[in-house]
């Protein structure tokens, strides 16, 4: 095996492994060891890949944003009706934070820690595709009279607000209402549907 490939499987390891472990432990939670031990590797060598765990998490967060907004900008594309639009786009968000939950914390964290660099780099090169083209579609559909009038901006925030922060407050939310971990995902699986439908029912005319 070259060493550049085997320099790729074992970067995809730790990433594979950093994933279970932010997973079971939350970014707070989660240690460096953690990782090395998941991914059978030692400490120093994890270093050498990633030299801190916030860096790690950032990588995770960019392969995942970097499947799901090409996803996106595809369904803008796509013959789908403006409606079927927002039920794909919610469904496929919940999803990926299903699957990532403790990325939108994550975010918004390294947003207000380092807000000229990093992620709002990538943020900046992602925007131009899938919410321009949300945008559009949003005025087009007011324009043709299928929704209310509505700043695009509104319904942008309102619908994207609805799908992350349950996962934001998770541990609030868990506490709260006393429910305990299969339930939360049931719940979460549900706003699937009723986010979008909650959306669609308030703009549509």
């Amino acid at each position: 095996m070259s060493k550049s490939k085997k320099d790729n499987n074992t970067e995809q390891q730790i990433l594979n492994a950093a994933r279970q472990v932010f997973l079971e432990k939350g970014l707070a939670g989660a240690r460096m060891q953690d990782i090395a031990d998941k991914a059978e590797i030692n400490k120093a060598m994890l270093h050498y890949y990633f030299k801190n765990k916030d860096l790690l998490f950032e990588t995770i967060f960019k392969e995942t944003a970097g499947k799901l907004f090409p996803h996106f900008d595809k369904l803008m594309d796509s013959d789908l009706n403006f409606f079927d639009k927002i039920r794909s786009i919610v469904s496929s968000y919940i999803e990926m934070v299903s699957q990532n939950p403790y990325l939108p914390l994550f975010v918004i964290s390294e947003m207000n820690k380092n807000p000229e660099i990093g992620l709002k780099n990538f943020f900046e090169k992602q925007r131009p595709g899938f919410v321009k083209k949300f945008k559009e579609a949003i005025e087009e559909s007011i324009n043709s009279g299928l929704i209310l009038s509505i700043n695009p901006l509104h319904l942008i925030i309102n619908m994207f607000s609805m799908c992350a922060f349950p996962f934001m407050a998770k541990p609030m939310l868990k506490i709260i209402t006393g429910i305990e971990e299969e339930q939360f995902n049931i719940l979460m699986e549900q706003r699937k549907v009723l986010v979008a439908e909650f959306i669609i029912n308030s703009i549509k005319k």
